[in-house]
């Protein structure tokens, strides 16, 4: 049966007005789920899958991210360079962390004009360390002259680090640009002879490598300019079991890394955001060294400066309201810079290295001189 035309308007006219009065509610609806999806957002962008630096943003975010008053959102980069640029450049990115060599070139050689407008620093995190892998025939860093190394793609703090490192040594090789776990396999089958990759150890790259490929790392020497751009590591049995025997670390140097912010316009939302960040990051920063968060946050010390950079303003307020203690070296760290120190002497003077026996000694007297000389 149909409806005459008067009761069909009419009943049009009730679902229009039906309509009219859900359409609001649902946009209401949808507005409160994004309030609450963006609520205290920040954005920080890192290093590719795998990397250190990105495993650092995800630790922050599972100890941050609280889902009610804040989100924390890491984001996977590009390489170090690019990361620094699309801080400047890219909506909603809020937060980096890159290595400080990257970053200081990057002003020394004005890539970014504006970088002292738009970078600050929230902290110094953790070393990476220069991870050099070669191929079993050969013997040391000298042996890779003329020789096919990889460094990373473009943009990436390897493909920064490792030339510069090479060139600071007077070594010149024959650079190549594959992805690291491209390179990994390539040394594998014998195509490169070795390749770079700074990660913080230990780097899951390199535990895939068993002693059948045949590989081993290679010491890189802290000497002349490298010791005024990079520290003293060293890369053990316990980091890589099927890479260094129990009774050879490999000597290494490390480049640090550091999480900057954009450069946000006070008092504004993301700024705001930004600030609530560093209060809960500093605040909660014990519960980043438990298990099972990455290692390396053992070795960070929120009161540590970066050299000729500022420090975001709310981060310099919590350190002078509330202090923090220099991180502790152990024995053993300080142990293996007295001794990278000897072993740097002796090579630098010409004379012969001590002994293991010898050097424990004068670690000993080392310590005895230290103790008698505290206050």
């Amino acid at each position: 049966m149909s409806l005459p035309a008067t009761d069909l308007r009419r009943l049009a006219a009730a679902v229009a007005a039906a309509l009219a009065l859900a359409l609001p509610l649902r946009d209401a609806a949808a507005e409160a789920l994004a309030e609450r999806a963006n609520r205290g957002l920040v954005e920080i962008i890192a290093g590719s899958s795998g990397d250190t630096s990105l495993r650092l943003a995800e630790d922050l975010a599972d100890v941050l991210d609280d889902g009610a008053t804040r989100r924390v959102l890491p984001v996977v980069g590009k390489g170090a360079f690019q990361n620094l640029a699309d801080l400047e450049v890219l909506r909603g990115v809020d937060l980096a962390i890159v290595q400080t060599d990257v970053l200081d070139y990057a002003r020394a050689q004005k890539r970014y004009p504006n970088i002292d407008g738009f970078v600050t620093y929230i902290a110094k995190l953790c070393n990476d360390e220069v991870h050099l892998l070669a191929r079993a025939d050969i013997g040391s860093i000298a042996d890779l002259a003329g020789r096919k190394v990889n460094f990373g793609t473009p943009d990436d703090g390897s493909a920064f680090t490792g030339p510069r490192l090479f060139r600071l040594l007077g070594i010149k090789v024959e650079p190549t640009g594959y992805g690291q776990a491209l390179a990994l396999e390539k040394l594998r089958r014998g195509e490169i002879a070795a390749m770079v990759a700074v990660d913080g150890k230990p780097a899951p790259l390199f535990q895939t490598v068993r002693p059948q490929d045949h590989l081993h790392f290679l010491t890189v020497p802290l000497r002349g300019e490298v010791a005024a751009s990079y520290v003293p590591a060293r890369l053990g049995s316990a980091d890589y079991p099927d890479l260094v025997t129990a009774g050879g670390p490999v000597d290494t140097v490390a480049v640090g890394t550091v999480l900057i912010v954009a450069g946000l316009t006070p008092d504004s939302e993301r700024y705001r955001n930004v600030a609530n960040f560093v209060e809960a990051f500093f605040t909660q920063f014990p519960k980043l060294l438990e298990a099972p968060h990455h290692p390396k946050w053992q070795e960070v010390n929120l009161a540590a400066e970066l050299p000729h950079w500022r420090r975001f303003a709310p981060a310099e307020a919590w350190i002078k309201r509330n202090g923090t203690t220099p991180a502790a070296v152990s024995d053993a760290q300080l142990r293996d810079i007295f001794t990278r120190f000897l072993d740097e002497r002796s090579k630098a003077s010409g004379r012969q290295t001590l002994t293991a026996e010898q050097k424990g000694q004068l670690y000993d007297q080392f310590q005895q001189w230290q103790n008698q000389h505290r206050n």
